[in-house]
């Protein structure tokens, strides 16, 4: 299932002809870009006072919680977060493609 999925993600990426390890390493790292830029995309819909609510819920680790407040507070997080992490991918395979 893992070895499915890397495939996948690394033929989303245009990196498929690079080594395994190379593809994995890629891809971690194109996993923490996208993950700051779906935050940052979520968080810059949040007032200031609920960005700092966000924060203090982000840093307790209560995935429950921030998701019940992600909910109400900006109810089409999921697609923002999907819309940032395309526009990486874009981005991602312009810088790839120079």
């Amino acid at each position: 299932m893992q070895d499915e999925l890397t495939a996948a993600i690394a033929a989303d990426l245009g990196i498929k002809e690079l080594p395994i390890d190379k593809q994995k390493e890629l891809i971690s790292q194109f996993g923490e870009v996208a993950l700051k830029a779906a935050t940052l995309s979520v968080i810059g819909k949040l007032s200031e006072e609920k960005r700092s609510e966000f924060a203090t819920l982000s840093e307790a680790g209560d995935v429950m919680a921030l998701k019940t407040f992600l909910d109400r507070e900006v109810p089409d997080h999921e697609e923002i977060a999907k819309a940032a992490v395309a526009d990486e991918i874009k981005r991602f395979k312009e810088f790839k493609s120079q």
